[in-house]
Order: C-alpha cells, then sequence, then structure tokens
C-alpha cells in the first residue's frame, strides 16, 4: 500500500526531468537535428541503411534527397521480415515486439515495431513525463498516495518465430517493471484478459475496492466501465467510490464530444484533465498546462518530426517540411522517423499548431478520414466543435457517430449523410440538423461555400442509430476495447452502409 512518505519521493524524482525538458524548449531545432543524426549514424550498417546511403548523409538536406517519404505499405515486407526473426533489416538491434494496429482506415491488420529504444526512451520516457508535468503543475498532488487505474487493450500477447506481437498496451503492461504493479490497478492478469465484455467485469469488482487517485485510458471506452462503476456501486458520481480521484490522463480518440458526460461522473470543477498524444508508432505529445487543450510536442524520445502542408498532401506539388518551417493554425499530415526503425513513415495523422515557442500542437483528424467529395474539406476537428456546440443548445448527448457522403445522382445534389447514437436524443432532430448545419458553415468556410444556396451539397441527412449499434458493430469486427475506434468520417460509405444495414 502507497504512502504519503512514498507521494514525496517519487514526487521529487519526476520533476527533476524537467530541467531537461527545458532544454529542447530553449533549443528546439538543435535537439531536433542531432536527434536525426543519432538516429541515422545508429542505423548506417542495415539494411535500409545501406539502401539509402546513411553513411555519407551529413545534413537533414541530403537525408530528404536519398530517403523517400514512406507508408506502411512500403515497409510491409521489410517488417514481415522482421517479425520473421531477420534482423538488421530496419534498425540495428533485433526487434522482438511489434503492435498489432488496430487502426480503422485499413482492413488488414499493421504490425508496427516497437524497439527497446523505443519502449525505454519513448513509450516509457513519456508516461514518466506526463506524470512529471502533471505534478510540477500540481504541488499539492497526492497521486501516488494511491492507484492509478488503467484500461489497456484487451489482447493477449502472442509469439512467432522468436517475436512478440498484440497491442501496444499490452507490450507495455507485459514490460512494466515489477514495482509498477503495486501502483496500478487492475492487475497485469486482468488488465491483460482478451474477452472484453468478462474483463469489464473483474475490472469493476478490482478496482471499487482500491483507492484509485488517477484515471488512464482512451474516453470512449473509459466511459462505458466508468458507468459500469455506478451501475454496481449504485453511486451518485465517482468521488463516492473513489474520494482521492484528482485526475484523468486521457488521448486515443478526441475528448470534445464526451467532456460534458465526463463531468456528470466527476463533478468537482478542481478534477483535472489531461491529454497525451500516443500511437503504436510513438509517443509523441502531452499536455503541459492544467486546464489546457494543447499539447506540448516532445522533441527528444528518439522521434524525428517532419510535415506535409495538408494543401498540399496527396497533390503532385506535395512538400514536406521540417519543425523550423511550420505555421500556426495550418493543418499538416505528420511524418515520422523514429527509433523503433521507421524511416519519414506517414502516420496517418493531422495536427495543428497551436504555438510555435514552445511547440504545442492540437490533433486535428486522419489523413484518411475526412469527407472531401464536394471539395468541402471537412476534417474531424471541425464536426467534434460543431457536434459539441449543438449537443449542449439542444441539451442531447451522443455515444458515437459516423458521417459519410451520398454521392450526386443525375441532377441530384451531394450531401453527407449522418448517423448518430444518442444516449439522450434531441426532442427536435430537424432543429439538430439546422443546427449542425449551421455550426458546421461556422466553423468549415469550404463546407458554407458548398452549402450556400444548395449549390454542391444539399443539408445533412440524419439517422438515429438504435441502442448500442457502434458496440455490436466493433463486437462483430471483433474490436472491443482497447485503442479501438469508431470511423468518425469517411470519403466512402462502406462503413455507413454496413452500420444502417444493422440498423434496420
Amino acid at each position: 500500500m502507497p504512502f504519503p512518505i512514498v507521494n514525496s519521493i517519487v514526487s521529487w524524482f519526476l520533476k527533476k526531468r524537467f530541467h531537461q525538458i527545458e532544454l529542447f524548449l530553449k533549443y528546439p531545432h538543435e535537439v531536433q537535428n542531432e536527434l536525426l543524426m543519432n538516429l541515422i549514424s545508429m542505423a548506417e550498417d542495415t539494411e535500409i541503411g545501406k539502401t539509402y546511403g546513411f553513411e555519407s548523409i551529413t545534413s537533414y538536406k541530403e537525408f530528404t534527397e536519398r530517403v523517400p517519404v514512406s507508408t506502411y505499405e512500403d515497409y510491409q515486407d521489410l517488417i514481415e521480415r522482421s517479425r520473421q526473426g531477420e534482423t538488421n533489416i530496419l534498425w540495428p538491434r533485433p526487434i522482438k515486439w511489434f503492435a498489432k494496429s488496430s487502426g480503422t482506415t485499413n482492413a488488414k491488420s499493421k504490425f508496427i515495431p516497437v524497439t527497446t529504444e523505443s519502449l525505454e526512451d519513448c513509450h516509457y520516457a513519456a508516461s514518466k513525463d506526463l506524470l512529471c508535468m502533471y505534478l510540477n503543475n500540481n504541488e499539492d498532488s497526492q497521486l501516488f498516495t494511491g492507484k492509478g487505474l488503467r484500461l489497456g487493450g484487451s489482447k493477449e500477447l502472442y509469439k512467432e518465430n522468436g517475436t512478440v506481437f498484440g497491442d501496444l498496451s499490452a507490450i507495455l503492461i507485459d514490460n512494466m517493471p515489477f514495482w509498477a504493479e503495486f501502483s496500478s490497478t487492475p492487475s497485469s492478469k486482468v488488465s491483460l484478459m482478451s474477452e472484453w465484455e468478462s474483463k469489464m467485469e473483474a475490472i469493476v469488482n478490482e478496482t471499487i475496492q482500491e483507492n484509485v487517485t488517477s484515471l488512464a485510458g482512451v474516453p470512449s471506452w473509459m466511459l462505458v466501465l466508468l458507468n459500469r462503476v455506478l451501475e454496481t456501486t449504485q453511486k451518485a458520481n465517482l468521488f463516492e467510490v473513489w474520494p482521492n480521484l484528482e485526475v484523468y490522463f486521457h488521448g486515443g480518440v478526441s475528448f470534445t464530444p464526451y467532456i460534458d458526460q465526463y463531468r456528470r461522473l466527476l463533478p468537482d470543477k478542481k478534477f483535472k484533465y489531461y491529454e497525451i498524444y500516443n500511437a503504436s508508432e510513438g509517443f509523441f505529445a502531452i499536455q503541459d498546462q492544467n486546464y489546457s487543450g494543447e499539447l506540448l510536442l516532445m522533441l527528444d524520445y528518439g522521434i524525428f518530426y517532419e510535415f506535409i502542408p495538408m494543401d498540399t498532401y496527396g497533390t503532385p506539388s506535395e512538400k514536406v517540411i521540417p519543425l523550423s518551417e511550420v505555421e500556426k493554425d495550418k493543418n499538416y499530415a505528420l511524418v515520422i522517423t523514429t527509433n523503433a526503425g521507421l524511416w519519414r513513415y506517414k502516420i496517418g495523422d493531422t495536427v495543428r499548431f497551436t504555438s510555435t515557442d514552445p511547440y504545442r500542437i492540437k490533433v486535428s483528424g486522419r489523413t484518411k478520414h475526412h469527407i472531401n467529395v464536394f471539395g468541402e474539406e471537412l476534417i474531424i476537428e471541425n464536426v467534434e466543435d460543431a457536434l459539441k456546440k449543438v449537443c449542449r443548445r439542444t441539451k442531447s448527448e451522443i455515444v458515437d457517430y459516423t458521417a459519410a457522403p451520398v454521392f450526386m445522382d443525375g441532377k441530384e445534389k451531394g450531401a453527407h449523410e449522418w448517423l448518430i447514437e444518442f444516449k439522450t436524443p434531441p426532442k427536435d432532430l430537424d432543429y439538430f440538423n439546422e443546427l449542425l448545419d449551421n455550426a458546421l458553415k461556422s466553423v468549415n468556410s469550404d463546407y458554407e461555400a458548398k452549402r450556400y444556396n444548395n449549390m454542391t451539397l444539399n443539408k445533412p441527412k440524419i439517422n438515429i442509430a438504435r441502442d448500442k449499434l457502434f458496440y455490436d458493430w466493433l463486437k462483430q469486427q471483433n474490436k472491443l476495447g482497447g485503442q479501438h475506434k469508431i470511423p468518425r468520417l469517411s470519403n466512402t460509405r462502406d462503413y455507413l452502409d454496413d452500420l444502417l444495414k444493422m440498423n434496420s
């Protein structure tokens, strides 16, 4: 059982890291450039290093001239060989772990390499930094007098040809130092259970007995768990279950659609929410201020960053720029070079810089998760801002949603079709639709132009999803829990049509 003295010691230890963070805050470009050169030097004798002549690269310019920007499909064969036990292909040291990605863009699985360096110097370092920043901002925190409730992936690890694959969260839990088990709940045994529904029951039964001081996990799935906790305990809010609860560390999906529901479960204005931005490919950014929606880009985790302005993405004039050339309030696709053996890799996420001194970002969406069939350039950030406003105005609550285009047919204009599962539906769906349409116009001028006088787009069409539709769809896809997400926006109707069939 952790004691106050442990809280003081751990807090002191974590805060010492803050001086190193100040180094990359002061010298961001120097830190990034040195990091790139170290990665190139380390991998010069690998197969990929020899292919692109790493041994003679002496500058960022030479690196960009020799090494092409790549996607998972470009790496698939090399990664598969690594999974079969071959070494020195992408990284000089043997790669033992591969995070099986649960991305929603491709039906086939992706296996992202996780090296010892990325595990220690990126993922685990970031976990410590998250706590460091939180403690630095909250001097009176009692975080380590209790336990952190972590909600990770629901898949066990699988061994194959001497390598191991599974959810990233399972890899992280499996490799945690033994002492981390004492400060976390549920136990590793329960955390790694593969059957989601029995796992939820086991987590509830185990954690309601603990002194939980923090929560960590994906907002959509954490909400399911927390509602189950209240159902089981018959309490009015979570502070009646865990009176010392003080912070929720969240990431994986946008928090915007869920914030009001969390505030009802946690009705204390002093309760903190801290956002993180991580993925199987690496840990990228951390909220470094209380009550802020901005994330500090972490520049010393063995990840070198480049960016593609989204107005050139996928066009013949596509350009890639380093961190030193980014501008505020522009949308960029993220390109990473990492200590996990990924070189100029398009991760598929888009970010927007809110500050360039220091470099702070907001995750704005996915390169493939937007609707741009009619030139409307609708991204997830636009949609979630609009839905938040409309839900507050109509006193409604959303569980999940997806949207896709209605394609033009003869003289019939196009439109966007929505499928929304409500926890609390609006009293007037037509009014909700009108507000949503106007809110989208207010945050996206391209959408507004296409909607002007129904010139290209007709007004949106909204379908109400039955109770648990999205849950049942994910269950059918064997994608319950962990990092699995509903595809919010799509340029095709594949997801929507599939869901509408289940909804009929």
